[in-house]
């Protein structure tokens, strides 16, 4: 799991072709009179799922609120191993307490390796498809779209499953 973010609402730049006279621009500044957002996110390893929850902040009790949704995810018998990076929220102290009495274990990537992280290869495609062009109008349609995005992710995660079923390609 890790974080992406801060997530303003702001008009991102995108890629396109314009007219030569008059092309639409975007505003050259902003400004943050609605604050801004940081997005939890986790990757499922065994199911390729992406899961995520929009925060006001990236304090240790945000970072508590999401684990314990991931941790209603699956049973408590089931032990959960969580990667994260070295960011202070994560190594504090009742955080590290509330994962070992439910059953969890927290793994910390090396410093300055927080790539090691599979998390960290979908934000990419979260920015370019959510962000790039776009200028959401509020936070709240800004979550909106990303989640729209995991949920489109998640159902639409294999391309080769979907290759399989309309018997393009065989997979060993």
């Amino acid at each position: 799991m890790d974080e992406f973010g801060p997530l303003s609402i702001q008009p991102y730049a995108g890629k396109g072709w314009y007219k030569q006279k008059k092309p639409d621009r975007l505003p050259a500044t902003y400004t943050r009179k609605h604050g801004v957002r940081h997005l939890f996110a986790a990757l499922d390893l065994k199911e390729d799922k992406l899961y995520a929850h929009n925060r006001e902040s990236k304090k240790h009790q945000d970072l508590l609120y999401f684990l314990k949704v991931l941790r209603r995810r699956y049973h408590r018998s089931e032990r959960l191993y969580i990667v994260l990076d070295n960011f202070s929220p994560h190594r504090h102290k009742k955080v590290k307490e509330w994962a070992d009495e439910n059953n969890i274990e927290l793994t910390f990537t090396p410093t300055n390796a927080s790539w090691l992280n599979r998390i960290e290869c979908h934000f990419g495609p979260l920015r370019k498809f959510v962000l790039e062009g776009s200028d959401y109008k509020s936070h709240n349609e800004l979550a909106q779209a990303i989640q729209n995005y995991l949920r489109w992710r998640n159902k639409n995660k294999r391309l080769e499953k979907i290759l399989r079923e309309q018997n393009k390609i065989k997979v060993a």
